[in-house]
């Protein structure tokens, strides 16, 4: 799974387009739970790129890789891409198109299908459609499993292979053959790619009187949608709010100032996170101010294991600070801060691992992950698609409501926790 937060800081490099740092970059076109080493191609890097990467690698990677004099002045294309696979998954070498689709993922756009893909049982299978996609308007669903992209098989493809197939541009459409539960035979969709808006956030009244706040992911515009959901919340003259949910499952992270920012809201004091690294710039401390959005009103928590990077800041920061009850599976472990480093004329990049962070208990949780207070195991209801909780409280009369929200053991348990505090 990729996984990322995006942290935006003036570099100190030449002055172009792409000078800042960054943790990840947040989705791409077709979403893939992958992890390539290499996002672009370094076959055609001149000298002078060259350079700048081995400088950068020496100055700015979290860990201290010895790299000989004579040994810069030898290093060619290939060995610079060698260099790269021995750094962490997360450090990488970006082309001009995937900065474009790094910038335009973390202002919650980005252009495709809107679909979320992952290698299920040797299967190439969809986990998520994009609220307000082409997929979701041409009636694809979450658990298809993908057989062609485009007239070609997948039966032997990779997960990235088949991504790159559904990104491929020289098709003004994707047409997918998908096979899906209790039809006998695929099913034939033809899907436009156009620009798709993000949407970070959603939320609903539950029936018990508490709020529930789903965040898909963490973009620039994250904190703007979080405050006014749960403004809307709060303004149910219904009944006053009881508590909140926070549902985190299946969130892959996003912009570290997003994470901050977010957790600030339900925070008097405290540290929300910190960072350390090997440059100056990378030890930094995070302090909440003061200012409890809720003034208090309990929190719970959801997590699973694909819960990570940012989401996970947001996880710990109100878990340690005694804000918020946890409540789900260990999460994913994705601990570490990457920086983006302009290269040459800044239409290229160097995706770098700079730095750590941890958590307010000064825990590193890179490769362990958020444990949470309450570990309930989900093998129910699927949370690729939350909108399904959203729906099924709007219609709660209904036997599949009932099926489906007593199916979700980790909310109901959130509930239960909100009801006595």
């Amino acid at each position: 799974m990729t996984h990322k937060i995006l942290q935006i800081r003036l570099f100190p490099a030449s002055c172009t387009r792409y000078s800042f740092l960054l943790c990840s970059l947040a989705f791409i076109a077709v979403f893939c739970f992958s992890n390539p080493l290499l996002a672009g191609s370094v076959k055609d890097l001149k000298s002078q790129q060259i350079s700048e990467i081995l400088f950068n690698i020496k100055a700015y990677y979290v860990d201290d890789l010895p790299l000989t004099k004579s040994a810069e002045d030898a290093f060619n294309n290939q060995q610079v891409e060698m260099l790269l696979n021995q750094l962490d998954p997360y450090s990488k070498y970006l082309n001009e198109n995937d900065l474009d689709a790094l910038f335009n993922n973390t202002n919650g756009q980005y252009t495709g299908v809107g679909i979320e893909v992952k290698e299920v049982d040797d299967n190439i299978t969809i986990v998520g459609v994009v609220k307000n996609s082409p997929a979701k308007k041409a009636g694809i669903l979450a658990g298809d499993i993908i057989v062609n992209v485009n007239g070609t098989s997948t039966q032997t493809r990779s997960l990235k292979q088949v991504a790159s197939l559904i990104k491929d541009d020289s098709f003004s459409t994707v047409k997918l053959t998908i096979k899906r539960a209790q039809y006998q035979r695929t099913l034939s969709f033809t899907v436009d790619r156009r620009e798709i808006n993000l949407e970070s956030a959603s939320s609903q009244l539950l029936d018990s009187g508490a709020g529930y706040l789903a965040i898909n992911n963490f973009s620039n515009h994250t904190l703007h949608e979080v405050a006014l959901q749960v403004a809307a919340l709060k303004n149910d003259y219904r009944t006053p709010l009881k508590g909140l949910v926070i549902d985190l499952r299946d969130n892959p992270g996003g912009t570290l100032q997003s994470a901050v920012a977010v957790a600030d809201l339900f925070l008097q004091s405290g540290t929300i996170v910190t960072t350390k690294g090997r440059y100056y710039d990378a030890n930094q401390a995070y302090y909440a101010k003061r200012g409890d959005i809720l003034k208090g009103i309990p929190i719970v928590v959801l997590i699973n294991e694909n819960s990570a990077s940012a989401a996970e800041i947001l996880a710990a920061a109100l878990k340690d600070n005694k804000r918020a009850k946890v409540v789900g599976n260990q999460s994913y472990g994705k601990g570490s801060v990457q920086s983006l480093i302009p290269l040459g004329d800044g239409n290229t990049a160097l995706k770098l691992t700079t730095a750590k962070y941890f958590t307010p208990a000064g825990i590193s949780i890179e490769g362990v992950g958020v444990t949470p207070d309450v570990a309930i195991a989900q093998a129910t209801l699927p949370q690729s698609n939350k909108a399904v909780i959203i729906k099924n409280e709007q219609n709660k009369n209904t036997p599949q409501f009932e099926h489906e929200i007593l199916g979700d053991l980790q909310l109901v348990k959130a509930k239960q926790l909100l009801s006595m505090q």
